[in-house]
């Protein structure tokens, strides 16, 4: 289990596509932050952020 996160919270994204290798889960966390995992690989744990950094980071993202 990803930073003791519960399972069944994991949503996989909709811009997720099984033919091209890109599989994203995201969830929130129960302080309010967001974690981002990869779906094909969970051992390799997740990214969690804040609300403000998560936001931050998509802004730029979107350029």
């Amino acid at each position: 289990m990803r930073h003791d996160l519960p399972i069944a919270r994991w949503r996989k994204s909709s811009y997720s596509d099984g033919g091209s290798g890109s599989c994203l889960e995201t969830q929130v966390t129960a302080d309010g932050g967001v974690a981002v995992g990869d779906s094909k690989d969970r051992s390799r744990g997740a990214f969690v952020f804040s609300v403000a950094g998560w936001s931050a980071f998509v802004n730029h993202l979107k350029g």
